[in-house]
């Protein structure tokens, strides 16, 4: 039987087992989500740079460590057009501003805009990579084995399962969709109203495909007898070994740490 990341290896000791899948990859699910829920809340609770300069280090070294870094390169490259705006708005718009840079007629981007922008993208950034790194680590079926295992139920699952996959199934369907109108002679290739024109065929068949696919899992999960009662059995789950529930528990008390200190005001 094929073995994925996290699976226990008959007769291979654990330390092994991750140190050849990868340390970050091998770790439980659930203590995955706990890290990333750690760096988000310490990504805006902690004032100024510290926050996301400390989280943004730790997500490099992971990132290096589990060879994802041209995902989140990409992740980055995709949230650009949300970084210009908000370095766009705060430039200009940051109230009681008082430090112009230059004056281009009646605008004026100030200091304290430019460094409110940065501190915002930072955070943004920071805040997207830290949940992207535990998406692109985990395979979806260990995420949805290991809520299923922790007591969440079927309904539940089926909405996180729903909603991790969209956005790739989309993508793959919009792929082979395009794929499909090329070969009909169509063309989607050239300049950009070229383009725009061929988005016309790809949406139709987008959305009805998407409701026929909608239809077809409802069939076949009533067909696996989805609301039948009782538990159900999991035939394979991932490895939760005591070091992933001691890092669960460090996350917790770290991120119950750095809330209490905000709200008491030791910090910010």
């Amino acid at each position: 039987m094929d073995s994925r990341p996290g699976d226990p290896i008959d007769g291979v000791p654990d330390y092994v087992t991750r140190r050849s899948t990868g340390f970050y990859r091998a770790l439980n699910p659930a203590t995955k989500l706990a890290v990333a829920a750690l760096e988000v809340v310490a990504v805006f609770i902690v004032p100024g740079w510290p926050g996301p300069g400390a989280v943004f280090v730790a997500l490099a070294v992971t990132a290096l460590a589990s060879r994802t870094t041209r995902a989140l390169i990409l992740i980055g490259l995709a949230a650009s057009p949300l970084v210009i705006s908000i370095m766009v708005v705060n430039l200009f718009l940051v109230p009681g501003a008082a430090d112009p840079i230059f004056r281009l007629g009646p605008l004026a981007p100030t200091v304290t805009g430019l460094g409110v922008g940065l501190l915002t993208s930072a955070r943004l950034l920071v805040f997207s990579s830290a949940v992207a790194l535990a998406y692109v680590t985990t395979p979806v079926d260990d995420l949805l084995a290991d809520m299923s295992r922790r007591g969440l139920g079927r309904r539940g699952v089926f909405v996180v399962g729903a909603a991790v996959q969209m956005v790739p199934r989309t993508l793959e369907r919009a792929g082979e969709i395009m794929d499909a109108q090329r070969a009909r002679g169509m063309d989607t290739e050239g300049h950009i109203w070229r383009r725009a024109r061929g988005l016309v065929p790809l949406a139709g068949p987008m959305v009805f495909g998407a409701l026929t696919e909608v239809e077809e899992r409802t069939m076949a999960l009533e067909a696996r007898a989805f609301t039948a009662p009782g538990r159900q059995t999991l035939l394979r789950v991932p490895a939760d070994t005591g070091l992933d529930r001691l890092l669960r528990w460090l996350a917790a008390l770290a991120l119950v740490a750095i809330v209490a200190l905000r709200v008491s005001g030791r910090i910010g």
